[in-house]
Parts: C-alpha cells; structure tokens; sequence
C-alpha cells in the first residue's frame, strides 16, 4: 500500500451516490495557487433545494425555491468566510462559530469547534467538516477537522483536527458520507490526498462531472495566486 498515493479525485468519487457535502483545500502543482473547494449533494426534496451564492466573497446556501423549504436550520448557512489572513470553509453554521472565534483573538479553529458537535439529525448524526487555510509570507498551510458522533445513539461526540503544510500538487479531500445508506455511514479515516491541477477550470469539471448527476447540487471553487492574492472563483449550481 503506497500512503503517499496522490489520487485523482475523479476516480475516488466516480460510482459513488453519495459522499455527502465535501471539501477540498490544496496547492496546484506549479505552486503558484491556493485551490479551495466546496460542495453539497442532497437526496431529499428539502436539501436539493437549494442553491450558491456569492456576496463580497463570501458564499452562502440559499433555497432555490423559497416555497417549498420545509426545515432551513441545517441547509442554509455561510459556507465560506474570510477573516484577515484565513479562509474558511465548512458544512454549516460552523463556519460562523469559527469566524467568531478568530475575531475574537483566538488563532485557530479547534478551539472554536470545542463548542460544536455533529448535526442533530439522528440516525445519521451527520459530521460537521470544517477548513481553514492561513496565508502568511506568499504561501499558505491548512486544518481540516471533523466532528463525529461517537455511536449510534449519538450519545458523544469525536474530534479530529488535521493540520498540513502546502506542498505543490496535491491537497486534502474531506466529506461527510463514505457512500448511501440508512443510517448513512460517515466518512472514515484521514482526509484523502488527492492532485490539484493548475487549471482552475479543469478541476472544477473534473469535480463536477465526477459527482452523482441525481443527487449533486452545488459546487464552488476558488484558486488565490498566493503571489497577489488576486482570486479566481467558479460557481455551478444544478439549480437554474
């Protein structure tokens, strides 16, 4: 077994219904970018309606058709925010949770996620999945953390912090879900290596036409050449 595999990402989603909500976060091979990137999936009538968008870089779940939303509490919340130097992502109103705790002075998300667990939607207790990336002196590292219930009465809850170096051409995937199921099994492990390519539109299709064409919603990404700052961003949303 190679534990330095770098995989592509296409074949570790290709087949698989459902991984859940996602997130990535790496450095493209040339090193020059940072390479940010989100998703969510749904098989209910409630979570597949919904759609991105994107206010002063920030970047939000909206319902797609405001009529028919039946519980907005774990579908609708900030999904990427800045706070100086860092850049956040997760799954839900952690994200919030997370930019609190920067403003506040404290340096890094575990503390803040101290004060969270995974959703309360029993039986799956789906895992809250969190990013951060720091950019300092042209270049960036990152954490990654998810929080798990720790049975299947979701009695407690474990925490896993995973911090990295950026090195050119690879990066981390982290998503809630191994594949479909009831409960739905959630996800295992460490974050999977997987390649970042330098086309910030080759990746995204990748990405995009890899995950499940049923219950796929919506994805985002975003490269920041770590020499400017300067960000490039794509936006596709199922919903039209």
């Amino acid at each position: 077994m190679d534990i330095y595999k770098i995989n592509d990402i296409s074949e570790l989603i290709t087949g698989n219904p459902y991984v859940g909500r996602g997130i990535v976060i790496g450095k493209s091979a040339d090193g020059k970018k940072a390479a940010i990137a989100y998703f969510i999936m749904g098989r209910s009538a409630n979570s597949r309606n919904r759609i991105f968008t994107e206010k002063n870089g920030e970047v939000f779940t909206e319902p797609f058709d405001v009529s028919k939303v039946q519980d907005p509490s774990l579908i609708i919340y900030a999904a990427i925010r800045q706070f100086e130097n860092k850049l956040i992502v997760t799954n839900g109103d952690q994200t919030d949770t997370i930019y609190d705790a920067l403003k506040a002075g404290h340096s890094c998300m575990n503390r803040a996620l101290k004060t969270r667990e995974f959703e309360p939607d029993a039986p799956n207790f789906t895992p809250r999945i969190s990013g951060v990336a720091t950019f300092e002196n042209g270049d960036f590292t990152y954490e990654m953390s998810i929080l798990k219930s720790a049975d299947a009465e979701g009695t407690a809850c474990n925490r896993y912090l995973f911090s990295y170096p950026a090195l050119p051409g690879f990066g981390h995937f982290i998503h809630t879900y191994v594949t479909d199921g009831n409960p739905i099994p959630t996800f295992q492990g460490e974050p999977e290596r997987v390649a970042i390519d330098d086309d910030i539109d080759v990746f995204t299709d990748k990405l995009w036409n890899a995950l499940d064409a049923d219950n796929k919603i919506s994805l985002y990404v975003r490269y920041v050449d770590l020499a400017t700052g300067d960000c490039d961003n794509r936006m596709i949303n199922k919903n039209k």
